[in-house]
């Protein structure tokens, strides 16, 4: 029996829960380490996971398959391809980096180190699963801890931000488990397996159906415009490793979704919804660039800008083709860190500054050079520029919406642009000019707190000058879809 790397690697959060739970409350620095060792975990088999991958063989690997619930043809089944590889990465150096970016924290620790673990634990298992009844237990896993991270140890209006983004995950859900059931019955073929339900031939008009219903359940995790309304609020009130979290990994979960199960169950859908979700991501971009313009707090910028770097990933599902698909994917994992870097370094400052506001600042990077040379790499990422990793994820999105439809490709260009005009300004406010002298206490990250930032900006310097490994990777995946799309649809796209 070959070893469950899988397995282990969403068990090894659920390991450092029970051992938490063993821990005294107020051993604080016992917490820490245990979150250190069994993220480091995750991150060590996620790595292995990544380069052990045989590109040759491609398909599902690593595969696990374990009969649960025979009646209704419920099995624990996980595996992974070149899909959802990247995403079980990017969530490990997610959680890893978070447990670090939370190493000051004094509040309830024991709790929260929990809830944290819990929550990653789900994301794992979302990206790893094979049997659409274990995915839907596990997105539920991934999204329900949000509401105690935020309205225990949040701010800003907290239990507002938890409740609401609560309310609209859980909307989404319903419509979620309705297309299940849905796509279950019609196919009746009595399993939850995910490749086989992607193998029955649905009529065209359940497709259009089943697709329109998966296309707005996993929207409100994407977020989709107009469903987006809950994120902003909760990046602002979530502690930096929830904010990390949720910008680098949860809001995944529902592009993942849409490729992985909707583009798979229903290839005839997504070519017939296509322009409306062309339509949706032009509203994502340019709405979410404009509104970030205009912010003043420097974690609704980050927050708004999410939105808006959103929308390519799902102009790459709109196009509807290898290269497009290729790069909504790495996007996504490009974006997942991305972010993760700017909250982290966001939080930093405001833990000391106890202030988001970027009228506030100026000159900081006199007293925190460390901060400011990440902030701009991730600024920088943010808009693309070659030789980051959003360079890569972006080229791609483009040029593959440009073989799908050049003036929706061309509009969402220029959210590039508007994208410059934001991030430079907060970098300018914030870090250069004239210094601040109420901030002359300000200290730069050392040591155990300078170690997210420099992984974060690793990936994204390492991804964006040597690509391959990860492009090709996603590539395996994506080109076995993209043939079966084009196969049901008559080579359209």
């Amino acid at each position: 029996m070959e070893f469950p790397i899988l397995s282990m690697i969403f068990l090894a959060p659920i390991l450092g829960v029970l051992l938490i739970l063993f821990t005294s409350e107020d051993d604080h620095e016992t917490i820490k380490m245990i979150a250190v060792i069994v993220t480091s975990i995750s991150l060590v088999l996620s790595l292995y996971v990544f380069l052990a991958y045989d590109r040759s063989v491609g398909g599902l690997q690593f595969v696990e398959k374990v009969s649960w619930v025979k009646e209704f043809g419920i099995n624990y089944y996980v595996g992974v391809d070149g899909i959802s590889i990247p995403m079980v990465l990017l969530t490990s150096i997610v959680i890893f980096c978070g447990v670090f970016a939370s190493w000051r924290k004094e509040k309830r620790v024991k709790e929260f180190f929990i809830w944290l673990l819990v929550l990653v634990a789900g994301v794992f298992g979302v990206f790893i699963a094979q049997d659409l009844f274990v995915f839907y237990i596990f997105f539920e896993l991934a999204a329900i801890p949000m509401y105690l991270l935020i309205g225990i140890w949040g701010s800003t209006r907290k239990e507002y931000a938890a409740m609401k983004l609560t309310l609209y995950l859980l909307l989404g859900s319903v419509i979620l488990v309705i297309a299940i059931i849905a796509t279950y019955l019609k196919a009746g073929i009595g399993t939850y397996s995910i490749p086989e339900l992607a193998s029955v031939s649905y009529s065209p008009g359940f497709q259009k159906f089943g697709f329109f219903l998966m296309l707005f359940g996993f929207g409100f995790l994407v977020p989709m415009w107009p469903l987006y309304k809950w994120s902003p609020d909760g990046h602002v009130a979530a502690p930096t490793a929830v904010s990390m979290l949720h910008a680098g990994v949860l809001m995944k979960l529902g592009a993942y979704g849409i490729i992985r199960v909707a583009i798979n169950f229903f290839p005839m859908g997504a070519a017939h919804w296509s322009t409306l979700i062309a339509i949706l991501c032009l509203a994502n971009v340019a709405y979410g660039a404009m509104v970030a313009m205009a912010q003043t707090d420097l974690k609704f910028v980050i927050g708004f800008s999410s939105v808006s770097h959103m929308g390519y990933v799902l102009l790459g599902v709109a196009a509807l083709n290898i290269i497009s698909i290729n790069g909504a994917v790495t996007q996504m994992f490009a974006h997942g860190i991305m972010t993760a870097l700017f909250f982290t370094l966001i939080g930093w400052v405001y833990n000391q500054a106890h202030t988001r506001e970027i009228a506030a600042f100026g000159g900081l990077a006199k007293k925190m050079p460390r901060i400011a040379i990440g902030f701009m790499i991730a600024g920088l990422a943010s808009l693309g520029l070659p030789g980051l990793s959003g360079f890569v994820a972006e080229f791609q999105v483009f040029v593959g919406s440009f073989k799908y439809n050049q003036p929706v490709a061309i509009v969402a260009i220029f959210g590039v642009v508007i994208t410059a005009v934001y991030v430079l300004r907060v970098i300018r406010k914030v870090f250069f000019g004239e210094f601040n002298e109420r901030w002359s206490d300000l200290e730069d990250a050392t040591g155990v707190d300078f170690i997210p930032i420099a992984v974060l900006v690793g990936v994204i310097v390492f991804v964006g000058l040597i690509p391959a490994p990860l492009v090709n990777l996603i590539n395996n995946g994506v080109v076995p879809l993209m043939t079966k799309v084009t196969t049901s649809i008559g080579g359209g796209f």
